[in-house]
């Protein structure tokens, strides 16, 4: 599983020091070719954390030989020595790879605002180097430790594979809060051993993660640090058809933001809200992402409570085009809203299960969207209000 499955690629999780939790928080994947092709998206955040510039610079040049990610700090909002300590960990890392420092993507999560410790992270860069240098590095160990190394509350790591003919697929990801489009707070990995260039890779990315991650929107706030990155080594010899290629990365990326959901901090409910007889695409992401938005509706699942009002409500508040008093709602798929009147009595709807669908139809046309969030709790208030402590 994780990065490693694909060929030509190597991995490491290891401690270097800066969570206190003494748990592995350093990952290093290395393409070990013969292709170093690159593709990545970044989040649409204007405050954007010192590993994202720095990583945007590399992508100038699409050519990729390593990434390095650190949990136990954002590197976000640490000024001219905050980026100037993520440059001098892709040089660490250059040296000890041997390879050029602008050909280094840099990856960094945890807490805004502190600076990290660059004597710890050369050490991590140091220590996973002698891994991903060895044989060890490709082994399914080496993915499982990178996937450990990148958590910051998830309470399990995140990895997928999908296998395509004669070529691999392989992920990992962290994300347990911040879930919103844009991308996620979000790190994901994804490598393949298929022959693919720079440019078939960015095609693909951005159609799967403009039905998979942008579409996942647990709490509608948005990290400094996201980043999805997609390198391809070319180590299978195979050339998929590119629309092929995209249908499997799409379904990994779908695989990763429902695990992510799934650990969503504190949630006690996984929400899948599809809208249908949408005006357009675009109208039925606007409804779905609004309702996944409202607090009160987030709040009413928690209760266990199927107060179809809300949902209602939310939706008023879109741009979308529709008719107001000719909406169906339901939950769990009992229609308790049809034509804007009330339904089957909400007393038949069973919300105690961890997974809830709520399908809200428009009438007014044939396009259809889903967006994934999850429930308002005690235990999300309580993690969050003491994060940084």
């Amino acid at each position: 599983m994780s990065v490693t499955a694909a060929a030509g690629f190597s991995a490491a999780g290891v401690v270097c020091g800066l969570k206190s939790t003494g748990k592995k928080d350093f990952a290093m994947v290395r393409n070990l070719g013969p292709l170093k092709s690159v593709a990545a998206v970044f989040t649409s955040n204007r405050c954007k954390a010192n590993p994202i510039l720095w990583s945007q610079q590399v992508m100038a040049d699409p050519v990729v030989e390593a990434i390095v990610l650190n949990s136990g700090g954002a590197n976000c909002y640490t000024g001219a020595r905050g980026f100037q300590t993520t440059h001098a960990t892709a040089e660490a890392v250059a040296e000890r790879l041997g390879v050029s420092a602008g050909d280094v993507l840099v990856c960094s999560t945890g807490l805004i605002g502190e600076q990290l410790d660059l004597d710890k992270l050369k050490t991590g860069v140091w220590d996973s180097g002698l891994e991903v240098l060895s044989d060890a590095g490709t082994s399914e160990q080496a993915g499982i430790d990178a996937a450990h190394a990148i958590m910051t509350t998830d309470s399990v790591p995140k990895m997928s594979t999908s296998t395509g003919a004669g070529y691999t697929i392989g992920g990992m990801a962290k994300g347990a809060g911040m879930l919103a489009p844009g991308l996620a707070t979000m790190l994901v990995v994804i490598t393949t051993d298929a022959v693919l260039t720079s440019e078939q890779l960015d095609t693909a990315l951005r159609a799967a993660t403009r039905v998979t991650f942008d579409r996942l929107d647990s709490d509608g706030c948005m990290s400094t640090n996201d980043q999805v990155t997609l390198m391809a080594s070319g180590a299978s010899g195979v050339e998929p058809e590119l629309a092929e290629f995209t249908a499997r990365l799409t379904e990994l990326c779908r695989d990763l933001a429902i695990q992510l959901q799934k650990d969503a901090e504190g949630a006690s409910h996984n929400i899948h809200i599809t809208v249908t007889g949408a005006a357009s695409e675009d109208d039925a992401v606007d409804v779905a992402r609004t309702v996944s938005r409202s607090n009160l509706f987030k709040a009413a699942i928690f209760g266990n409570d199927p107060n179809w009002g809300r949902v209602l409500a939310a939706v008023g508040t879109s741009s979308a085009v529709f008719d107001p008093y000719n909406i169906d709602v339901s939950f769990n798929g009992v229609a308790v809203c049809t034509a804007g009147e009330p339904d089957q009595s909400r007393e038949l709807v069973d919300l105690t299960p961890r997974e809830v669908d709520i399908q809200i139809e428009l009438h007014s046309g044939t396009e259809t969207a889903t967006i994934w969030t999850n429930d308002l709790t005690h235990d999300y208030v309580h993690e969050n209000s003491a994060y940084a402590s």
